[in-house]
């Protein structure tokens, strides 16, 4: 047992983030993300138990997000004419802005299979429980 340590985070998940180094990213991807294609050459952790925001809260309070560029979070879009609600994305900003002085500001969004072609690049990928849509999200580590 380590003291200080958020205890959804797995040992093998602690491991990850601590061999990730600047400009490395991770995904944590909701329900319906294709963690297993999109990570073919990534690590892959399922935590299908748990939803994003705990998992992004938890990794927030060890990860230093990348300061050198301007949306080192990145979610996916939502696909033109789909009537998708994204609440969850608010929930993301207030997470962001506990451990973030940019808050809202270092959050950007990318298309969808533009993301898709971000998250095969990643360094590993979460595979979650999380079951609202267009819950996904990629983040850049920075340095501390």
């Amino acid at each position: 047992m380590l003291k200080g340590i958020p205890k959804i985070l797995s040992p093998e998940l602690l491991k990850v983030l601590a061999e990730m180094g600047h400009s490395d990213r991770i995904v944590i991807g909701d329900g319906n993300f294709p963690a297993e294609s999109m990570g073919r050459d990534a690590i892959v952790i399922r935590m299908d138990g748990h939803g994003v925001p705990e998992i992004l809260d938890a990794i927030l309070q060890l990860f230093p997000l990348d300061a050198y560029v301007e949306h080192p979070v990145n979610l996916m879009e939502v696909m033109p004419g789909d009537p998708v609600e994204t609440p969850i994305w608010d929930t993301y900003k207030e997470i962001i802005a506990k451990y973030d002085d940019r808050g809202a500001d270092a959050v950007g969004t990318i298309e969808r299979f533009a993301f898709y072609e971000e998250a095969k690049k990643a360094y590993a990928v979460i595979a979650t429980g999380e079951s609202a849509l267009y819950a996904n999200v990629i983040l850049q580590k920075g340095t501390i």
